[in-house]
């Protein structure tokens, strides 16, 4: 059996030829998307090979994958289900998956083998202040989200449930991948705090047997201000970064998406994470129908006032909303005035700002952000604001170092770029 990740390594002819199963792995969109011609490849080179495709983003998208010729469909908690496909002699029926608007079914989970994938040091790093890197493994504490924000797509596949990991799978995960060269785990859970209880065990059983490693989660603004009495925990513990999904800085907007934070919120969660010493870093939606020229100012205006220049990487300020298949966002009666026809080949609804400004506005931030020059993030940032304002960036800069950050940049629910972006 061979496990090939084709955004490092070269999926070989020969090894579709030898393949009588061939399942397509889709946990974001622009995997889904770099998946067509991939699948048309094996296809065309192995007709005969069954075709699977599993993970978030399939059951969003199970009408196109087969019409691709995807026999069977599976959902992010379809993997023993796979394992029955992949081990079967024979064909079986079109694998059935709850409709994306059910909640997922549940899974007995077991230590990943992620023994044939690349070495963790061709993977994004962790860039720390004083210039260093440290080799970057992740894995999830829990799956599944209780939250319900419309713009999400793990909403549509869980419907608002999550589920923890158990302490000994996480834990043997992390065992491996330390024994691999980690230095730092990233956990990919969407909400690290959906837990807090099982957070808290974790992150102390971590630090218990590899008082060295330092790691990084996502929270919700809602629940770093519910759970502030954690944030001095998880800094003890090597916690790095807390990466919050901020999205909008407009209450109306924050509203729309069902965020469950104010600005005044994030303005809170900026100042409880700076008292316990540990580095917010937020992501943003800058760019929805609701944008304003004016508000993307402002947006601008609140990250300098608050001195998170350099938390917050480019490609943050130049996102644009992307409606998929299955979108809680067609729920809204603007939403649904906008979009034109599902576009198979973008797998997304297209929508066109009312304000042609805004999209003009948000491709030239989006060119400055992917121009490819290594460029730090205060002198993008300085770009961008003369870009918007019309005048020069004439504040101080920060002193010291910047905070430590992955380099590849963290983002969803983001139209993708159209070429490869320099994300730091």
């Amino acid at each position: 059996m061979d496990c090939v990740d084709t955004s490092r390594d070269s999926l070989s002819d020969t090894q579709i030829r030898d393949a009588g199963f061939v399942a397509f792995y889709l946990p974001m969109h622009t995997a889904t998307r770099l998946a067509a011609p991939l699948i048309a490849r094996v296809r065309r080179v192995n007709p005969s090979a069954r075709l699977a495709a599993y993970g978030l983003y399939a059951p969003l998208n199970r009408s196109w994958l087969s019409e691709q010729g995807v026999e069977h469909v599976l959902g992010p908690e379809e993997e023993d289900r796979l394992a029955s496909l992949v081990n079967s002699q024979a064909p079986t029926a079109t694998s059935q998956v709850p409709p994306p608007n059910s909640q997922a079914r549940r899974l007995h989970v077991i230590t990943p083998d992620r023994s044939a994938l690349p070495p963790l040091a061709r993977y994004a790093a962790l860039q720390m202040p004083d210039g260093t890197r440290r080799v970057v493994g992740s894995t999830d504490a829990t799956r599944g989200c209780k939250h319900v924000c419309r713009h999400c797509p793990i909403v549509p596949v869980y419907g608002g449930t999550f589920r923890a990991v158990p302490l000994d799978v996480v834990m043997n995960d992390i065992r491996a991948q330390v024994q691999a060269g980690a230095q730092h785990i990233s956990f990919g859970d969407p909400d690290f705090f959906n837990g807090p209880t099982h957070a808290r065990r974790l992150v102390e059983t971590v630090a218990r047997e590899f008082p060295d490693l330092t790691y990084d989660v996502t929270i919700k603004i809602e629940h770093l201000l519910q759970h502030a009495d954690m944030l001095g925990l998880l800094r003890d513990t090597g916690c790095l970064m807390i990466t919050s999904a901020v999205e909008s800085i407009d209450d109306a907007v924050l509203m729309k998406l069902r965020k469950g934070h104010t600005r005044a919120d994030f303005v809170a969660a900026v100042d409880a994470c700076r008292r316990e010493g540990v580095t917010l870093a937020p992501t943003f939606l800058p760019f929805t129908p609701w944008t304003t020229i004016e508000g993307y100012q402002g947006l601008l205006e609140l990250i300098d006032d608050l001195g998170l220049v350099e938390s917050v990487a480019p490609i943050q300020l130049a996102i644009r909303l992307l409606v998929t298949a299955e979108s809680k966002l067609l729920e809204l009666p603007e939403i649904q005035d906008l979009v034109g026809a599902f576009d198979a080949q973008s797998l997304m609804f297209p929508w066109q700002h009312p304000d042609p400004r805004v999209d003009e506005l948000q491709r030239a931030v989006m060119q400055m952000v992917g121009g490819g020059a290594r460029v730090s993030r205060g002198d993008v940032f300085d770009r961008i604001w003369t870009l918007t304002t019309g005048v020069e960036h004439g504040r101080p800069r920060q002193a010291g170092a910047g905070p430590p950050y992955l380099t590849e940049g963290w983002y969803c629910c983001a139209e993708p770029a159209p070429e490869q972006l320099d994300l730091m």
